[in-house]
């Protein structure tokens, strides 16, 4: 994708040399264009809010600890699943695979709340370097009380709730949350000491735990859309933005949601 410039006839003097026809390009970040390609993105507009939602990242510094984010972008199951980082169609790229009733739109992706879930092929035990530092992320448009909207288990757990309960895990560590009477928000679930757990509501902390924690990555793939553990408790929030990664400070969760936020204002789908 380039956003291209014709000055035109006359439109710059000779002596600098624009000229008739000179052209100006703005080019496109290779990891924006190679998601845009694997996913058949045609829009203008939605192509070029995912270049800037790259170019954002990778300015806060964040993009480099992202394993993945899902964007949902394209309105459809197959550009949906695609994960930005490494947008290839396969269980090694964390591609997502929908299971279930899902209901798939150019605002996001709604699990029914029956049987819908998304698995991300991403299990800790295998791909999580530093079990001290990890963060999984969800932005809901809906507001809906009743479901765990993504993680695993079962021990130790890990899962993000954004209106379900008063507890909040991540790698079997709880804090008691602050009451949530709207799911319409981005919700993150950080890790980033042995014994120090945030829940981040649009990048303000809302909740720290420095209780103990467990020393052993969970053995099964996060899931989307219900927690990869055997209660059956699905969400039925639309989804418009997911991501797992490394763990995030209070700075970097902040200028985090600054970039989706910016990203789902440009698709017209903010909250």
């Amino acid at each position: 994708m380039a956003n291209t410039i014709d000055w035109g006839q006359g439109a710059a003097n000779n002596n600098i040399g624009w000229g008739q026809g000179a052209r100006f390009e703005e080019s496109t970040d290779p990891d924006a264009q190679a998601f845009i390609t694997a996913a058949s993105i045609t829009d203008p507009t939605q192509q070029s809010a995912i270049n800037q939602l790259v170019v954002d990242l990778k300015g806060y510094s964040v993009w480099s600890k992202m394993k993945a984010i899902y964007p949902f972008v394209g309105g459809t199951a197959s550009t949906h699943k695609f994960n930005l980082k490494d947008p290839q169609d396969t269980d090694a790229a964390f591609r997502l695979v929908f299971n279930g009733g899902w209901t798939h739109s150019s605002t996001g992706a709604t699990p029914n709340g029956t049987n819908g879930y998304a698995d991300t092929k991403y299990t800790p035990s295998s791909h999580l370097t530093d079990i001290n530092s990890n963060h999984i992320s969800f932005y809901s448009r809906t507001n809906a009380l009743g479901g765990i909207e993504m993680g695993g288990g079962p021990v130790p757990l890990v899962d993000l709730s954004l209106r379900y309960s008063n507890t909040m895990w991540n790698m079997a560590s709880s804090t008691t949350l602050t009451a949530r009477t709207d799911s319409r928000y981005f919700a993150i679930n950080t890790r980033t000491a042995s014994n120090l757990f945030k829940f981040i509501k649009n990048g303000s902390v809302i909740n720290t735990s420095t209780g103990s924690a467990g020393s052993t990555k969970p053995n099964v793939s996060y899931y989307i859309g219900k927690r990869n553990y055997p209660d059956n408790i699905y969400s039925t929030l639309e989804c418009a933005f997911a991501s797992i990664g490394d763990g995030l400070d209070d700075t970097e969760a902040a200028n985090f949601y600054t970039a989706v936020q910016a990203f789902q204002t440009a698709l017209n789908r903010n909250v």
